[in-house]
């Protein structure tokens, strides 16, 4: 049975506002200055930072960086999904990608086979990799630490191998080609301009309900499985069940980023969705400031933007992007979110050195 002491922790644990969320694992958080308030909600922060977004395609100088602001949005869906299973709740999964790529051949080989809107196609791919998560999560969940990250790899490779392996309707390892774009009516929304608002809309609704559920019981019970789960066993909340909806939740997020992707490029390939781009979220959940709200955005930014900067660096590219992110991770272990607390614990000992 689980002492006083845990029941007290993880009551009080469960009590905390959605503010002060802590981080995967045992990576330390930052925490608010002491003596201050933040003047603006979260809640008003995303409205101010996705109406700043509004202006991209009036300022970008061409498509291309319209379009890179697209991917930022669909990255931004599937590391803000990832750190809400890992960085709040502490289950580290290697297969991400795979319900993201579930999600972009879900709705791809609906509109190219059946014919189905791309509008349809978007929540049916959140639904199916939602249920797939279910499936996968039932035992998978069971397990902890480093043997559910080697279940949900395993589970990345096996869809890699269907998606290379279903020719007659995934396409191969020649991908999914010709995946019809969202059209309004008879009006096809088939540039980057006109692709922009949907991406936009999607990942506004998304994050805003990621908010509603950190600050919502189930999001304080998921903190309180992740911190404690003896503890939180105690009290009466069921960590199996808590941790299961959130691995579904997350999966079916992803579904929906990859419906988005899909439509957006109008073609899928397997390599897109490979165990190496999993472990790759995985490392951008930690470099953005895992467990932190706008960690994700920082994440999402360098999965974007970095790999098109070192393009030129050819065999370079990768280990200059690892060394980067090593240098990142060494002077702030909480993330690029983390670096501001850095840097005020810096100038407080210096002060008082």
């Amino acid at each position: 049975m689980a002492s006083s002491s845990q029941r007290t922790a993880a009551v009080s644990l469960a009590q905390r506002p959605a503010e002060a969320l802590p981080s995967f694992a045992a990576i330390p958080r930052p925490e608010p200055r002491a003596g201050k308030t933040s003047r603006l909600s979260n809640r008003s922060r995303i409205l101010l930072v996705w109406l700043a977004l509004l202006l991209v395609p009036v300022l970008a100088p061409n498509a291309y960086v319209i379009s890179l602001a697209n991917m930022l949005l669909i990255n931004l869906i599937l590391i803000a999904s990832l750190n809400l299973l890992m960085g709040y709740g502490g289950q580290i999964s290697l297969g991400h990608a795979a319900f993201y790529g579930l999600g972009a051949y879900t709705s791809g080989v609906l509109a190219v086979k059946f014919g189905l809107s791309a509008w349809i196609g978007l929540p049916v791919a959140g639904l199916m990799a939602g249920l797939a998560a279910l499936v996968v999560g039932i035992p998978a969940l069971r397990l902890r630490g480093l043997y559910l990250s080697m279940a949900t790899l395993g589970w990345n490779a096996i869809l890699v191998v269907l998606f290379n392996r279903l020719i007659g309707v995934t396409g191969g390892p020649n991908g999914l080609l010709a995946v019809p774009p969202f059209i309004i009516g008879s009006f096809p929304l088939d540039t980057d301009v006109l692709e922009f608002p949907v991406v936009w809309l999607v990942s506004l609704l998304i994050m805003i309900g990621i908010l509603h559920l950190l600050q919502s019981r189930v999001g304080r019970a998921l903190r309180a499985v992740a911190t404690n789960e003896l503890g939180a066993e105690a009290v009466g909340i069921n960590s199996f069940r808590t941790k299961l909806l959130f691995f579904t939740l997350t999966a079916a997020m992803a579904g929906m980023a990859g419906s988005l992707y899909v439509h957006i490029n109008q073609y899928a390939s397997p390599e897109t969705f490979s165990v190496s781009n999993s472990i790759l979220l995985v490392v951008m959940v930690a470099v953005g400031g895992a467990g932190t709200y706008w960690g994700p955005l920082a994440g999402a930014l360098i999965y974007t933007a970095v790999p098109q900067l070192l393009l030129d660096y050819d065999d370079a590219e990768l280990m200059l992007f690892g060394l980067g992110m090593l240098v990142v991770l060494i002077a702030s272990p909480t993330g690029i979110a983390g670096i501001p607390v850095v840097i005020r614990k810096w100038r407080v000992r210096r002060r008082t050195a």
